[in-house]
């Protein structure tokens, strides 16, 4: 890609993906967009509990090349596919569930686009950074590695 990442990675805490997963009771008809998805670790922790299928957006090839390893090595490969692309151009309706760890003016120049392709009903979380105006259904604060705040939102 041409463009720089837009934020710095910044790899959220195992143990709050396990209470995002288990909050969104994810299932194996889930289809899970994590975009921004650094080195992959939602997607594939989803993978190998849930059996969900999912895809991973980041403008980091080196993030994309580690994430892509680790499915690998986490034998789940062949559902979970890591994309090298500028999310902001890229299409994610088929998604069932949307996983943000963006800044907050990224979440809301991506929120537009968040209701333009979604279907009713898909959920939509985001590690840390809220969407302005649009208040969560639901907010969850865990004391772990360091603090860690989930949004959730359905459309």
């Amino acid at each position: 890609m041409s463009r720089r990442p837009d934020i710095a990675f910044i790899p959220m805490p195992q143990r709050a993906i396990e209470v995002m997963l288990d909050e969104l009771q994810v299932n194996a008809s889930d289809v899970i967009y994590d975009l921004g998805c650094g080195e992959g670790q939602v997607l594939i922790t989803a993978a190998v509990q849930s059996g969900i299928r999912g895809v991973g957006i980041d403008i980091d090839p080196v993030r994309i090349e580690e994430a892509r390893s680790k499915a690998e090595q986490s034998g789940v490969s062949d559902r979970v596919t890591f994309r090298e692309a500028d999310l902001f151009e890229s299409r994610f309706e088929e998604a069932s569930i949307v996983v943000l760890y963006l800044l907050p003016h990224l979440n809301l120049r991506l929120r537009p686009a968040l209701f333009e392709q979604l279907k009713p009903g898909t959920r939509i979380v985001s590690i840390d950074f809220d969407m302005g105006d649009w208040q969560p259904e639901k907010t969850i604060k865990l004391d772990i590695e360091e603090e860690t705040t989930l949004y959730f939102w359905t459309i």
